[in-house]
């Protein structure tokens, strides 16, 4: 196993292992230490079942079942499609599905913004691990951005202004220039707003990151003009090109990151003309 660095600030390529197989101890725990040390990883050349995939997730945590924004979903925890959900734009029948439709302009909409995996939950996702099943010839790239060397970066008096402040994190918020469908809506309803603080400490590490996201609207007990300025600057700071790893995706690729301190986005591709089939597991999170 070798470990690549992929910028100066974050994010490794794990190269040499095959993560569909019976890993050891020894190299779980290479890998393990690799992910909290460089927030986001990448496998190239991986040929990961759906039963791989989530095996390979559960060895760093407890997942999170889709059912909580898909109820129609099995809720057999035995049963993979309990913690895969999927981002394609292809139907069931292998077809695809017309890029004006509801449910992709809502899909395109939601990706294209800089966010942290379920930050509108009292219990944050903690990670993301997302695979490539079929993948457009261009276009279509995952970008992230590294919270926690953003706020490495902070002049000093930045960082003293933030201790103790908390923002409040919400699927309404996010989605609040967004023709809703039923799902969004569903998950507005079953989600009220959380308070996250906007320096959160990483336990495995003992680092500070920002925590700020498409779904933090305001500072708590500020005028929300001034919180919700403050909150875009920090957003804008953190997402310089200097923070950020694009990934132009290839079929077989895993991508796994730290939603405590990392942001993503998702870049729009020709999606009326190319398939791309994606699917991810979550690690449950908690609350600092």
């Amino acid at each position: 196993m070798k470990i690549k660095s992929l910028t100066k600030h974050f994010g490794a390529e794990i190269i040499g292992i095959d993560i569909s197989s019976a890993l050891d101890n020894d190299a779980f725990n290479k890998i393990s230490n690799a992910f909290y040390k460089y927030s986001v990883l990448l496998f190239r050349d991986q040929n990961l079942s759906e039963e791989k995939h989530v095996a390979f997730t559960q060895r760093f945590g407890p997942l999170i079942s889709i059912t909580e924004s898909v109820p129609s979903v099995s809720s057999d925890p035995n049963n993979v499609n309990h913690w895969l959900i999927r981002f394609s734009n292809v139907d069931e029948n292998g077809s695809i599905i017309p890029p004006d439709s509801k449910e992709m302009i809502g899909m395109f909409n939601a990706n294209a913004l800089w966010h942290s995996d379920g930050s509108f939950k009292k219990n944050p996702d903690k990670g993301s691990v997302l695979y490539a099943e079929q993948i457009p010839p261009e276009k279509g790239e995952t970008e992230l951005a590294s919270l926690r060397a953003a706020y490495s970066d902070l002049p000093n008096h930045r960082k003293i202004e933030l201790e103790g402040l908390m923002a409040e994190h919400s699927f309404a918020h996010s989605r609040r220039n967004f023709d809703l469908d039923e799902a969004a809506k569903s998950i507005i309803d079953k989600y009220p707003p959380a308070e996250h603080p906007l320096v959160r400490t990483i336990p495995e590490t003992g680092e500070k990151s920002l925590f700020v996201a498409s779904h933090a609207s305001h500072v708590i007990g500020w005028p929300l003009d001034k919180g919700e300025n403050f909150i875009n600057e920090l957003m804008e700071f953190s997402t310089q090109k200097r923070f950020r790893y694009s990934h132009q995706w290839n079929p077989g690729d895993l991508l796994m990151w730290d939603n405590r301190c990392c942001l993503h986005r998702g870049k729009p591709w020709d999606s009326g003309k190319y398939k791309r089939v994606m699917r991810r597991t979550t690690l449950m999170g908690q609350a600092e």
